[in-house]
């Protein structure tokens, strides 16, 4: 079908030439009667005889010829005139439709888009997603403090929706990580993907939406701060012994281990203590404005004084996890080294050099799995040929040797970047015989993915759209259970985090106070996202009440 654009133009182009055309005939028109004139004028009169002319006379009638003579030229002057303008206009009209860059034109370009660019719709995605991010996140905050006052059963349509807004967006997750790794790679799906992304985390926003106002009602902070600001005390009061015990669990991991093995949990007992003393704060101004009469005041602060509780927890306990962590892949290493070099052992054996050799395996001998390249194989080693699979034999064999010698040294360790590291080196010829190995990867996946993700959640006032979509993948393919995800799972846990430590550093301050100096826990809250830098006394972001103000676009360090 063609569309009004283009049927629009052909019938200009000829109303042109039809105005052209009008105007010759007029011009010629015009001249004819010219021409035509002055003979049915003198026509009328009566023939009269001129005898002996004066020598006036003469010059009379000299001058009547000339005249009519100029009578003659001018109309044919007109006549050519009008001709030659029309002609122009004409062959003006014809070449500016060949070359014209508007549509319908031979060799014209496509048409203007309506729609967005492309770099318009990215940038909108990634604000979709962080702002979506955000509100899950917060709402599985909400329901931590209000299943303290309320039953099971009465928060379940509330659970349903946020599972079902978890749902939307791991989907407009999974979306974002094809289209950053290209797929599609036409330029019109790819705008389409983008579409669906942002359609995904508004449908997540809806499933929030849907029950936020039944949510409100059943918490009632409007109305009064009740039993609620109890139970956010209670668990102030928790976490600041916990806190406590928490910096001495981590020191006895600093003379333990190597640095690199608390690295993720660096400075996380301070932050977590600054977390509390804004959730002080606040828990102090909700009462107080609950005592004048506040409510609503009251409501906004208790929920920001429940957002940097719950960000405290998240510091706490992600010590006490890296602790068991590191316990469990320290009693793991001497097996690992020992399933890798029964692998190694394996992989030297002359019958499987033989068989990798032999064109087409026979119906008894089964050809072994053909070694998937790993990320530590160097490039000399990817090859299929037997050559290239000795020169992998070797690395591995390098790597287990570095290994045994840092177990025997005497030096603290770090037991979950030996694993990483013998996991990563024996993946490309690993036959699955060892099954310690697939455990390995399992700690090393889990522990890398905890702690970006513990990360992001308080750290998702700076944290851009292209980290979290590394960690929703890490994630996603670390809960498949295949053991062959677990290692892509490492790999994109350790991006995002990386990610995500950049866009904190990009972001800076997030927040000084009118006199210059950073009041009591406000920076650290607004670098969590618990309160907005640009009003942090109003707007607090919920999750089942929306956020204060759309989120800006964040996309994150290519």
């Amino acid at each position: 079908m063609t569309s009004s654009l283009h049927r629009g133009r052909p019938r200009r182009a000829k109303s042109h030439i039809s105005v052209r055309v009008a105007h010759a005939v007029l011009g010629g028109a015009v001249g004819v009667v010219w021409l035509v004139l002055p003979g049915m004028t003198s026509g009328g009169d009566a023939p009269v005889a001129i005898k002996n002319p004066a020598p006036g006379a003469s010059a009379a009638v000299a001058e009547d010829d000339e005249r009519s003579t100029v009578d003659l030229v001018l109309p044919l002057v007109a006549v050519g005139a009008a001709g030659a303008i029309a002609g122009y206009g004409y062959l003006r009209r014809v070449r500016r439709t060949r070359v014209r860059t508007t549509p319908g034109g031979a060799g014209s370009p496509p048409p203007s888009r309506s729609s967005p660019p492309l770099a318009a719709l990215d940038e909108q995605a990634c604000a979709a997603l962080v702002e979506a991010d955000n509100r899950v996140r917060a709402a599985r905050a909400e329901l931590g403090f209000a299943g303290a006052l309320c039953g099971a059963e009465d928060l379940e349509s509330f659970r349903r929706a946020v599972r079902e807004a978890e749902t939307e967006l791991a989907a407009a997750f999974r979306m974002r990580q094809r289209y950053d790794e290209g797929v599609p790679a036409e330029e019109a799906a790819r705008e389409h993907a983008l579409a669906g992304i942002v359609g995904r985390c508004a449908e997540a926003g809806r499933r929030l939406d849907s029950v936020a106002g039944e949510f409100g009602r059943l918490r009632g902070l409007e109305q009064g701060l009740g039993e609620a600001l109890g139970v956010a005390e209670g668990r102030f009061r928790e976490l600041a012994g916990r806190a406590g015990a928490s910096e001495a669990v981590l020191a006895g991991l600093r003379d333990r281990y190597a640095p690199t093995a608390t690295a993720s949990v660096t400075g996380s007992v301070e932050q977590a203590k600054d977390r509390l003393l804004f959730a002080t704060v606040r828990l102090n101004q909700a009462r107080q404005s609950a005592d004048s009469g506040q409510p609503e005041r009251a409501a906004r602060q208790l929920r920001a004084a429940e957002g940097a509780v719950a960000q405290a927890a998240v510091f706490v306990d992600g010590v006490d996890r890296l602790a068991e962590e590191l316990r469990t892949a320290e009693r793991t290493v001497p097996a690992a080294l020992t399933g890798a070099e029964a692998e190694l052992a394996w992989a030297r054996r002359p019958a499987d050099l033989s068989a990798r050799q032999s064109p087409a395996p026979g119906p008894a001998t089964p050809r072994p799995a053909e070694p998937r390249p790993g990320p530590s194989v160097p490039p000399g080693a990817a090859g299929t040929t037997p050559g290239g699979f000795e020169v992998r034999l070797l690395h591995v064999d390098a790597v287990l040797g570095s290994v045994r010698q840092e177990l025997t040294g005497g030096q603290p360790g770090d037991p979950v970047g030996v694993l990483r590291r013998i996991v990563r080196a024996t993946a490309p010829v690993t036959s699955g015989r060892a099954g310690v190995l697939p455990a390995a990867a399992l700690i090393t996946a889990r522990t890398a993915t905890a702690a970006a993700a513990d990360f992001v959640a308080t750290h998702r006032g700076a944290v851009g759209a292209t980290a979290r979509t590394r960690l929703a993948e890490a994630e996603r393919l670390l809960a498949t259970g295949d053991p062959a995800d677990r290692p892509s799972a490492d790999l994109l846990a350790l991006e995002a985090r990386e990610l995500a430590e950049r866009d904190v550093r990009a972001h800076g301050n997030p927040y000084v106070s009118a006199a210059g100096e950073e009041t009591a826990g406000t920076g650290g809250a607004v670098l969590g996202g618990i309160v907005l830098a640009e009003d942090p006394e109003e707007g607090t972001p919920a999750g089942f009440a929306g956020p204060a103000r759309p989120a800006p676009a964040r996309r994150g360090p290519e």
